[in-house]
């Protein structure tokens, strides 16, 4: 095969309007696309950890206090919705995930590069910058994803498979704090900033070999009209209505972006909490315990996984939300190691939440899929407001009072939960996914056939195949 071929078969642009296998993908098909999309998972968990210990690095090394240092929060998260509404968006709706993959992860790479002279001139709004940057990366990461996962492999097992993807992006959270404990906080100040650069240019080289990889591997391209075609096998059909009537979808957004806000607030000022109720904790101590506490965030993906394999999804996230707010109440009154616990169990009951909101908002839409993923990832945005607000408060009225920001978001998140419960309109089109035998049998009737074998190099066998033939 030449030159010519290879590129002529890492074509970029996915034909949208045409259905593919990857409408009816099986479990033992979907399996190496969903391990290898899973490794971006794990990256923005990493990344997301890693924000949450600098915010209190830099409050150290640089001498800013709280609220200013949720910049960092809102660099990162503020970038999610220009990449989730505007370019990679637009990436995914005109050539397809995997160029949308590539990318976001050369822009995160891109990000990471520009990091290192902004922390060796010491300059918090250079770094900010780079985060943005980072942030539009990882926002177009989510985009293509989240639906990706959702959508990759038997649409009955959906909430499963993002709930389990997303638990490696827990292991994510959880590799960060710990390594900053060891990397950023045992160290002076001088030396401890030395280390951040040598993490971000570590964090690039990775990246774009990443980015690598995905260009050389065939992965299905799951197109508007498979996705239209699962709707109507499943009698969803919510993409008969236009784009703008999908009120469920809408709403799934305004969830996600309450959510959102509120987890990122907790975990941003966690080790403020820890300090300022535990009088025995140092700087290092505190990141030790916020690395506990997204170690059970991570664990409760893998139980929530577990327990949707026999509860439907939607009343698993139901309980899962509500206990979020039951555990954070007392946090706001109780102090020392009761306090803290409060935290760790609300972290554990956090962790299904996100990635069911996609799974849940995303059923039925068909052909409006990859445009309502954006909506629903713009959502993240939560994450650029709730902090600066908790932030605020913490300053004036102390960290544990400052947990009432992130309450009033979660009651707002429950709208969500209890509407896909118990309102018929919701609930149906959820349920009709959770039944479906699309991606059980292996029919592909009616299809292109002109896709290679899934995998790195897969599309060699169907060049000797087409020889043979």
């Amino acid at each position: 095969m030449g030159f010519k071929e290879f590129l002529k078969r890492r074509s970029l642009r996915a034909k949208d309007d045409k259905r593919t296998k990857a409408a009816e993908l099986t479990l033992r098909e979907s399996l190496y696309p969903i391990c290898l999309v899973t490794i971006l998972f794990f990256l923005w968990g990493f990344s997301y950890g890693l924000l949450d210990t600098l915010n209190k690095h830099f409050q150290n090394t640089l001498d800013i206090n709280k609220s200013r240092s949720s910049g960092l929060q809102a660099a990162y998260f503020g970038a999610y919705p220009l990449a989730s509404l505007g370019h990679a968006n637009w990436i995914l709706r005109h050539f397809g995930y995997r160029a949308t993959f590539i990318w976001g992860l050369c822009l995160y790479g891109i990000g990471a590069l520009v990091a290192w002279p902004c922390i060796l001139a010491k300059s918090f709004a250079g770094f900010c910058m780079a985060i943005f940057i980072i942030g539009n990366g990882l926002g177009s990461l989510e985009t293509a994803a989240n639906p990706y996962i959702t959508v990759c492999g038997p649409p009955r097992y959906a909430e499963i498979r993002i709930n389990i993807s997303q638990a490696f992006n827990g292991i994510g959270t959880v590799v960060a704090p710990v390594l900053g404990s060891y990397v950023f906080f045992a160290f002076d100040d001088q030396t401890a900033l030395r280390n951040v650069q040598w993490v971000y240019l570590a964090i690039a080289i990775f990246v774009f070999i990443l980015a690598f990889i995905f260009f050389l591997s065939v992965i299905p391209e799951i197109t508007d009209a498979d996705m239209a075609f699962q709707a109507t096998e499943t009698h969803a059909n919510a993409d008969d209505q236009p784009f703008w009537k999908q009120y469920r979808l809408f709403h799934a957004a305004f969830a996600q972006f309450c959510y959102t806000g509120a987890q990122i607030a907790i975990a941003s000022y966690f080790i403020n909490y820890v300090r300022d109720t535990q009088p025995l904790a140092n700087d290092s101590m505190a990141s030790q315990l916020l690395a506990g506490a997204q170690g059970g965030f991570a664990a409760g993906r893998f139980m929530g996984s577990f327990l949707m394999r026999f509860v439907r999804p939607r009343k698993v996230f139901l309980v899962f939300l509500a206990m979020c707010i039951v555990f954070i109440a007392p946090s706001i009154t109780q102090r020392g190691w009761t306090g803290m616990s409060m935290l760790y169990v609300t972290l554990f009951f956090e962790s299904i939440c996100f990635p069911t909101i996609v799974a849940l908002g995303m059923r039925g839409l068909g052909r409006h899929t990859k445009r309502g993923s954006g909506w629903i990832v713009a959502g993240v945005m939560g994450g650029a407001a709730v902090p600066p607000l908790t932030g605020v408060a913490a300053d004036n009225h102390g960290t544990a009072l400052a947990m009432v920001v992130p309450l009033c978001f979660f009651v707002a998140a429950l709208s969500y939960a209890v509407c896909v419960n118990f309102v018929p309109a919701y609930r149906d089109p959820a349920d009709a996914f959770s039944t479906t035998e699309v991606g059980l049998t292996n029919r592909h009737a009616g299809v292109d056939e002109e896709v290679g074998e899934i995998g790195v190099l897969g599309d060699e066998k169907a060049g000797k195949a087409e020889v043979e033939s």
